[in-house]
């Protein structure tokens, strides 16, 4: 790293620590000409995979339309936002961790679901209404049908049910 004041090629760390709640390393610096000290901050950057459109065109990902997608789902729905911020950070980081360069919108959307079949059954049908394009009430029955087959394994408990005879 170059000196910041005189820019000599050469520094060495006197100290490292964490910082930024451990997503970061903090280093104190020490120029071997002038003896200038000097802090910097070390991250690591972790590159997001472009989307595949459905009409095959490509596009960054943009964590702006992931963030929007589902808060319209779980528009006045009882989730509190700290349960949404997880579940942002757990698709960005699955993506993220897949290693893939480029990801299928129709994967995002998989994962967008997962998330919100455990957060909010309604939000979820909400979601998967707009997602898989339903024409009509039997499509939003045959969600909610497959939905009930995976049992409570992804539901949480202090979920309000979808349908009022439910009893969990």
């Amino acid at each position: 790293m170059h000196c910041p004041f005189c820019s000599h090629p050469e520094t060495k760390v006197i100290d490292s620590r964490l910082a930024g709640e451990g997503l970061q390393v903090r280093r104190r610096r020490e120029c071997l000409a002038c003896a200038e000290r000097f802090t910097t901050f070390e991250t690591a950057e972790l590159v997001m995979p472009r989307v595949i459109k459905r009409d095959d065109t490509r596009e960054p990902f943009d964590d702006g339309k992931l963030r929007s997608g589902m808060v319209r789902a779980l528009e006045k729905r009882p989730v509190d936002s700290e349960a949404v911020e997880a579940a942002l950070a757990r698709v960005t980081h699955r993506l993220q961790t897949m290693g893939e360069r480029e990801v299928a919108s129709r994967r995002i959307g998989e994962l967008v679901m997962e998330e919100l079949r455990a957060l909010d059954e309604v939000a979820y049908v909400r979601y998967a209404s707009v997602y898989r394009s339903f024409q009509d009430v039997e499509s939003f029955q045959e969600e909610i049908r497959r939905m009930r087959e995976l049992g409570d394994k992804d539901r949480r408990r202090d979920q309000l049910p979808l349908l009022p005879d439910e009893s969990s």
